[in-house]
């Protein structure tokens, strides 16, 4: 295993080369310590060859060995029972992948929930409440932890409970945690779910490609990918071309037409992905029926008078506390306190400005 992660820190030695060389060789030892003139006839080029013979003097497999055990990373192979079965159907699926934290990568369904770093708070919304729904239903949701949807899409499955996984367009070692706003997050994931990334440790978010790569994988993780919120260029868009060019179903929320936010996922829903307004469309879509059952959410019981009038007041879309008061006809310290409470029970949030929805 050392020798194939060693091999893994070569620029350009990419999973079809990788198992060309392992048929002819036949143990990455081998392939570590090949002549050049030996590593040329495995019919991997001439290019790559020389990069191997080049590289390879300032990498010590021991090493990098070391620091992997250090940052408590584990490194799977395609010839892992451990390997995400769909990942390894797309064509070429990366032949290493890294993970941290203790999971199963092949222990439910998963289904990607991606959106803009630009969002709007009816993108925040909707991507906190199919993210709840999804992990309350056992189906783990994955998506790339960059700011704006995808941390919402993470925070919102550990909320409800459930599982998540991250995808990030570097390695997992804590120096290259990116971004670095989402550390604390990081590590709420790998308590409940696992960071993934195909890159060795030491290797940076920032280099360019990066980040269309790790898209690949998010598609190929899961049976479906759901695009939240998506400007007309935004890089979600190349996500959801994956996984149609993976033959996986996308899914779309509908935006407001006057917002610059949902150009892209109305586009998409122009080109055939399917429409979604609950969780219920894209389990039924998908043939996992049986879960919905268990995303019946629990029934709101109010404790005080004031609560049921608030109850029936708040909907999903933003009230400010002022016009709370005016239609409860309570003073607004009663309602500022109820709504702290049926806050921190999970039944309203504040989604800035102090204006509250119900949830």
């Amino acid at each position: 295993m050392k020798y194939l992660n060693a091999l893994n820190k070569i620029n350009g030695l990419g999973p079809q080369k990788m198992r060309a060389l392992l048929s002819f060789f036949e143990t990455p030892e081998n392939i570590w310590q090949a002549r050049l003139e030996d590593l040329e006839k495995s019919g991997i080029g001439p290019a790559i060859s020389q990069k191997i013979v080049s590289e390879r003097p300032a990498i010590s497999p021991g090493a990098e060995w070391e620091r992997l055990e250090k940052e408590n990373i584990q490194m799977i192979t395609q010839d892992d029972p451990a390997y995400p079965r769909l990942l390894k159907e797309i064509n070429p699926a990366p032949y290493i992948i890294y993970m941290k934290g203790e999971m199963d990568l092949n222990s439910a369904p998963m289904i990607s929930i991606v959106g803009s770093r630009k969002f709007t708070s009816y993108g925040a919304q909707a991507a906190t409440a199919f993210a709840k729904d999804l992990a309350a239903a056992g189906i783990v949701v994955v998506s790339g932890m960059a700011l704006g949807i995808d941390s919402i899409a993470h925070a919102g499955a550990l909320s409800a409970g459930g599982k998540t996984v991250a995808v990030l367009g570097g390695s997992l070692d804590d120096k290259n945690i990116y971004p670095r706003n989402n550390f604390n997050l990081s590590r709420d994931i790998i308590e409940n779910g696992a960071l993934l990334s195909d890159y060795p440790v030491e290797t940076p978010a920032g280099i360019p490609g990066n980040f269309p790569a790790r898209n690949r994988i998010i598609a190929g993780l899961s049976l479906g990918t759901l695009v939240v919120e998506a400007g007309e260029k935004s890089g979600t868009l190349i996500t959801a071309s994956l996984a149609l060019e993976f033959n996986r179903e996308v899914f779309a929320v509908p935006g407001s037409i006057f917002s610059s936010q949902s150009i892209g996922t109305h586009n998409l829903i122009r080109q055939g992905a399917k429409i979604v307004t609950g969780v219920k469309d894209i389990l039924e879509e998908l043939s996992l029926d049986e879960m919905e059952e268990n995303t019946v959410s629990v029934p709101k019981i109010p404790e005080t008078k004031e609560e049921e009038i608030l109850l029936k007041i708040l909907s999903s879309d933003p009230l400010h506390i002022d016009n709370i008061s005016k239609m409860s006809k309570l003073d607004t310290s009663a309602v500022s306190a109820s709504l702290s409470i049926m806050e921190i029970k999970g039944w309203t949030k504040n989604i800035g400005g102090q204006n509250y929805i119900l949830i």
